[in-house]
Order: structure tokens, then C-alpha cells, then sequence
């Protein structure tokens, strides 16, 4: 496993994370916690550091799984980001069916009050990284959850703030950085070989200003591990029956195969661990955090941390 610091501020991690929205047990089909903790003491027994987790994946679920696994083996170098904004404190199990927040929620007493809560679920002093979780833009417009995350910081209930953006916005939301880039240590956003909008104006603000990039949905979903179809459906509990559509799904498969020579190229590795290794070896990305429901998913995503760069003006932009 290979380390580098987040950005110009941020802390040492691995360069393989664990994104952990799955084993929450909302949106991703059936979980099994017993197996969800396994996996992630397999991450960190291969030397991830990073797990990125959200107050909202299974209403707080994955953050107690986290909380139990470090308890059993203690925290150590361990860095744990979460994200606030989606507000599901009132929410049913039958309310939103599983797909998307429940109800953005920007307020800044709100966001203070639900860092406070994940600190208690996570059973820590201080939360290492909380990010705002994917929200509008017109939420960001607004002074308040900027001020919460200075408040935040300023109280030392987080050490580092970071921004979550949301999918496919990132051309619009870039211009935030250049407002906020003193309070912000960290940004996450939606990359992978297949959709690579971020790379055109929110890497190079990245760059400038010293921010470290964590790449979420590097595996698209699963689609890059290559087990997909243009017949694959998924069950009403899986968020991917809206994110994997039919059409998403037939126009993402078409795509993938134009990539058949580059996975030739490499075909000691899987597909998905090349999809990771393309990922981290963009020179703004810092890490990766693909999500895991299994030990064997974790032990093939970690495989890519000592994969060489893969060059990436090599490999033409296909999608967005």
C-alpha cells in the first residue's frame, strides 16, 4: 500500500480508501454486518488508513459499523471522513425509498448538531474529516455552512473540513474554491476512467490551491469491474436501478468496450483494479475510495495502490 498527505494540508493517507455507502444496508441491496466488519478489518489489514463514511448511509449504520471495528482494534493512524447535510433525523425507513437525501439541509446550527452526532456514533473526541455532502448550489451560496465548518474547526470538533461535490457539477461548483479554498482542506468528487469532467477546471483549482482530491465512484458503480451487462437490472433496495438505468447502462457498457486495449495492455490486473490505478494516477487525485460489501472486494481494490501510473493523456475522454 502506497501513503501520500492530502493535499498541501491534509493528513498522511493510503492511496486506496474504503468507501463504506454500501455497507451502510440502505441502497446497495442486502448487507450482512458480520461481513461488512470483515471487510473492513481486511482494508485495514492491508494498510488502508482511509475510510470515507456519511452520517445518512443506513441512518447512521455504517458510521456504528466503523465505530465497532475501531473499538476491537483501535484507531491508530486511521482516518475517518464523514459528511453532513443530508438530513434523515426524521425520516422512516419507508420515506425515500433508499434513492438520494432525504432532505438537504444547510443551516448551520444543523450541520454543527450533526457533527456532534457523528462524533458520538463514531465513539471519537473529533471528527478527522467532515465534508459537506453533495448539496445544491444554492445551498453554497449561502454564507451558513461555511460558517458551521469554521465554527466546527475553531471548537475542535473537526480537524479537517472538506466538500463533497455533487455529481456531474463540477464545472459549475469550481468557482466555490476560489472563495473558500482558505477553509477548505479537502474535495471529493465523482472521477473514473469513464467520466472525467473533473479533470477540465476542478483539478487544475485543486492544484492551486493546495486541496486534496478523494475520488469517489472510481468503479462506477461496479460497472468497471466489468461484471455488467447491457441486461443487468438491479432490485427496488438498489440505488443502481436509477444510476445504472437501462439507457445509462447500455451507453456506459459501449464505452467500456473502447477501452479493450488499455485493459489488454494491463491484462495481468483485473479490470477494476485498473480503473483504480488510472484513478490515483492523475496527478490532483490523492486517493481513491472505491466501495466494498466483501474481504475479497477490499483484498482486489488494495492490489491497484502498488499498480505503475497509468498515463492518462493517453486514454481519450469517452463520456462527460
Amino acid at each position: 500500500m502506497k501513503y501520500r498527505q492530502l493535499g498541501d494540508r491534509g493528513p498522511k493517507v493510503s492511496t486506496i480508501g474504503f468507501g463504506t455507502w454500501a455497507i451502510g444496508g440502505r441502497d446497495w441491496g442486502r448487507t450482512n454486518d458480520k461481513v461488512s466488519k470483515r471487510a473492513l478489518h481486511e482494508a485495514l489489514d492491508k494498510g488502508v488508513t482511509l475510510i470515507d463514511t456519511a452520517d445518512v448511509y443506513g441512518f447512521g449504520h455504517s458510521e456504528k459499523l466503523i465505530a465497532d471495528v475501531l473499538k476491537e482494534r483501535g484507531k491508530g493512524e486511521v482516518i475517518v471522513a464523514t459528511k453532513a447535510g443530508n438530513d434523515f433525523y426524521d425520516a422512516t425507513e419507508e420515506d425515500d425509498k433508499g434513492y438520494g437525501p432525504i432532505r438537504q439541509n444547510y443551516d448551520k446550527d444543523y450541520l454543527i448538531w450533526a457533527a456532534e452526532q457523528s462524533i458520538k456514533r463514531l465513539n471519537v473526541d473529533v471528527l478527522d474529516i467532515l465534508q459537506l455532502h453533495s448539496p445544491d448550489l444554492e445551498k453554497l451560496e449561502r454564507d451558513e455552512p461555511w460558517e458551521a465548518m469554521e465554527i466546527l474547526k475553531k471548537q475542535g470538533k473537526i480537524r479537517y473540513a472538506g466538500f463533497s461535490i455533487q455529481s456531474f457539477k463540477e464545472t459549475e461548483q469550481a468557482f466555490l474554491l476560489d472563495e473558500h479554498h482558505g477553509l477548505l482542506d479537502c474535495i471529493q468528487v465523482r472521477y473514473n476512467i469513464l467520466e472525467r469532467e473533473a479533470e477540465k477546471e476542478l483539478f487544475p483549482k485543486a492544484q492551486k490551491y493546495g486541496l486534496g482530491v478523494i475520488v469517489r465512484i472510481p468503479l462506477l458503480f461496479g460497472l468497471l469491474t466489468g461484471k455488467f451487462t447491457k441486461e443487468t437490472r438491479f432490485g427496488d433496495d438498489d440505488h443502481r436501478r436509477m444510476n445504472l438505468s437501462p439507457e445509462r447502462l447500455e451507453k456506459y457498457v459501449d464505452e467500456m468496450e473502447k477501452l479493450d486495449t488499455l485493459f489488454k495492455e494491463y491484462s495481468t490486473y483485473t479490470k477494476a483494479q485498473i480503473s483504480l490505478a488510472f484513478c490515483i494516477s492523475h496527478s490532483a487525485c490523492y486517493t481513491a475510495i472505491p466501495g466494498a460489501k466483501t474481504p475479497q472486494q477490499v483484498f482486489e481494490n488494495c492490489v491497484s495502490s502498488d499498480l505503475a501510473p497509468i498515463p492518462i493523456d493517453k486514454i481519450p475522454s469517452l463520456s462527460y
